[in-house]
């Protein structure tokens, strides 16, 4: 995702209001978030539906991650050389 570009890409809720389809193809465009304020303070983000999906699967990633860290810091990890085994077990099937 790219990042903001703070005098185009902070709009207030009344332009977004006037102009929504031309924001929508600017977010589309550009592939960088609108902040959307409203009474001055930020309300809403607006995003491209393919960057969204983008950081939904990076974040399920680092979620897996740290779920593997955690396991491994329990002692509930498997260590290479039977992880290895186990693949290879299967291989044969």
């Amino acid at each position: 995702m790219q990042n903001l570009v703070l005098d185009e890409d902070i709009r207030p809720l009344s332009e977004f209001r006037s102009k929504c389809t031309a924001f929508l193809k600017q977010v589309h465009d550009t592939k960088r978030p609108m902040v959307i304020t409203q009474r001055g303070r930020s309300a809403a983000v607006l995003l491209d539906v393919g960057e969204y999906q983008a950081m939904v699967e990076r974040l399920e990633l680092l979620e897996d991650i740290q779920r593997a860290e955690t396991e491994l810091e329990q002692g509930l990890g498997v260590d290479h050389a039977k992880a290895k085994a186990r693949v290879l077990e299967g291989l044969r099937k």
